[in-house]
C-alpha cells in the first residue's frame, strides 16, 4: 500500500509538469500543450502496459546474467509485481512530460503523441534496465555489478531526468527556435534573444485583473502608455503565479520520488534510508534555489546596475537542486546534500546560458534543469557517497565516494567513473 501511495506522489507530479508548460508559453497554445500533457499519461500508460514494463523488468532473474532488456510479462501477464509497474508507470509519466515544455509551440500533435509512446514503450524501459534490473549492466544488484559495485542512482537522476533532459536537447535542435525568439520574420538574427512571455490559464486569481485592464481600456483608448505597461504586469504576474504553483507541486511530488524508491532495495534499515531521502531532498532543493537566486542578483547588478531577484531563476534553481539530489539522496550526508545544491544552481545558470549562445529555445529551460541536474546528480554520487549510508542503503562497502576514497587513501576512482559511464550511457 504504501508502494501505492508513493507512486500517487510521483504521479501528482504531472500537475506541477502542465502548470509549468502552461504558464510558460502564449495563450493560444495553452489548450494544445494541456493535452500533450495529458497524452504523457494516456499513451505512456498504455504503451508501458503493453511493452514497456516487459522490456525494463519482464523476467528478472539473476541467473540469467546480463540482459540489454526484458523478454517477459508483455501486456503484464504472467507474474508480476503489480506496486512496481504503477510506480515505474508514475517515472515513465515524468520523463515524457519533461520534454513538452521545451518543444511547445513547434511540434504537430502526431509527431509528439508517437514521441511520447515511443519514450514509454521502449526508451525509458531500456535504460531503467540498464540500471534498476538483476540484468541490467549498470545494476548494483547484478550478480556481477559492473568493476564490483554497478552505478548508484535511488530514483532516476540518470534515468529519468538527464535522459528526459537528453531527449528534450535533441528535439529542440531538430524542432529549431521559435519564430521571434532569436531571429525575425526575415531570418536575421537578433542582437540579443526576445523574450517570449507565457500566458497563463485562466486562473481565478487572474481573471479580476484582465477584467479591470478591460474595462480602463475601453475608457483610456488602447494606445494609453499608462495600459500597455500595466497589460505586461498582468500578464507576467499570471505567468509566474502559475509557474510558482507549479514549482510547488513538484518538489511536493519529489518526496514521492525519492524517499519512494527506497521502498525497492533491500534494506532492513529502511525507515533510515527513507527518511534521509527526505531530508537531503528538502536540503537539495532549498540549496538549489538559494544559489539560483543571490547568484543571478550578483551578476545581474554587476551587469546593470540594478539589484533585482529573479522568480524564475530561483523556481529553476530549486528544480535542479530537487534533480541533482534524487541519485545520492540516501547515500550522502545533509551537509553534501546543501554542496550539491549549491552547485546545482550555478549548474543550471550556466547550462541556461549555454541555450542562448547557441540559440537553441527551451520555453521552460528543462534541458539546464533535467540533463544539467541529472548529470550533476550521477557525478555527485560518485564524490560524496559516505561509506555507511552507502552500506546502509545498498550493502556496498568497497567502493564509496572519491572524496570519502582520498579520506582512506586510496583514491580509489571506481565508483566515480562507473557514474561517468553511466552518464555517458544515458
Amino acid at each position: 500500500m504504501i508502494d501505492i501511495t508513493q507512486g500517487a506522489l510521483v504521479y501528482f507530479m504531472q500537475t506541477g509538469f502542465a502548470m509549468l508548460c502552461a504558464g510558460s508559453i502564449r495563450s493560444k497554445n495553452v489548450k494544445n500543450i494541456l493535452l500533450w500533457n495529458l497524452l504523457d499519461s494516456v499513451g505512456g500508460c498504455l504503451a508501458f502496459w503493453s511493452v514497456g514494463y516487459a522490456f525494463a523488468y519482464g523476467g528478472d532473474d539473476a541467473a540469467r546474467g546480463t540482459t540489454f532488456i526484458g523478454n517477459t510479462n508483455f501486456f503484464l501477464l504472467g507474474d508480476v509485481d503489480m506496486e512496481q509497474f504503477f510506480f515505474q508507470f508514475a517515472f515513465t509519466c515524468a520523463l515524457s512530460s519533461i520534454v513538452a515544455g521545451t518543444i511547445a509551440e513547434r511540434c504537430k500533435m502526431t509527431a509528439y503523441l508517437f514521441y511520447s509512446t515511443f519514450l514509454a514503450a521502449f526508451l525509458y524501459p531500456v535504460v531503467a534496465h540498464s540500471f534498476w534490473s538483476v540484468n541490467g549492466f549498470l545494476s548494483n544488484t547484478n550478480e556481477n555489478p559492473l568493476w564490483g559495485s554497478g552505478a548508484v542512482d535511488l530514483a532516476g537522476s540518470g534515468p529519468v531526468h538527464m535522459t528526459g533532459g537528453v531527449v528534450a536537447l535533441v528535439m529542440a535542435v531538430i524542432l529549431g527556435p521559435r519564430l521571434g525568439r532569436f531571429y525575425d520574420e526575415n531570418g536575421n538574427p537578433y542582437d540579443e534573444p526576445r523574450e517570449i512571455e507565457g500566458h497563463s490559464v485562466v486562473l481565478q486569481v487572474s481573471a479580476p485583473l484582465r477584467s479591470g485592464y478591460h474595462v480602463l481600456r475601453s475608457i483610456l483608448g488602447s494606445n494609453s502608455t499608462f495600459l500597455q505597461v500595466s497589460h505586461q504586469h498582468v500578464c507576467a504576474f499570471s505567468f509566474h503565479y502559475i509557474q510558482f504553483l507549479g514549482t510547488f507541486c513538484l518538489w511536493f511530488g519529489w518526496y514521492g520520488f525519492n524517499p519512494g524508491g527506497t521502498l525497492f532495495i533491500a534494506s532492513t534499515e529502511l525507515g533510515d534510508v527513507a527518511s534521509l531521502a527526505a531530508v537531503n531532498t528538502s536540503i537539495g532543493a532549498a540549496s538549489g534555489a538559494f544559489s539560483a537566486l543571490f547568484t543571478h542578483t550578483i551578476i545581474d547588478e554587476r551587469r546593470t546596475g540594478l539589484v533585482t531577484y529573479d522568480l524564475t531563476s530561483t523556481m529553476n534553481g530549486c528544480l535542479t537542486g530537487l534533480v541533482a539530489i534524487t541519485a545520492p539522496c540516501a547515500t550522502v550526508e545533509p551537509w553534501a546534500a546543501f554542496v550539491i545544491g549549491i552547485v546545482a544552481g550555478w549548474v543550471y545558470l550556466f547550462a541556461s546560458s549555454l541555450l542562448l549562445k547557441f540559440k537553441i529555445d527551451d520555453a521552460v529551460d528543462a534541458i539546464p534543469v533535467h540533463f544539467g541536474g541529472g548529470m550533476w546528480g550521477l557525478l555527485s554520487t560518485g564524490l560524496f557517497s559516505a561509506p555507511r549510508r552507502l552500506e546502509s542503503a545498498f550493502g556496498l562497502t568497497k567502493h564509496v565516494g572519491w572524496f570519502y576514497s582520498w579520506g582512506r587513501g586510496s583514491g580509489d576512482f571506481t565508483l566515480l567513473g562507473i557514474q561517468i559511464i553511466a552518464g555517458e550511457q544515458t
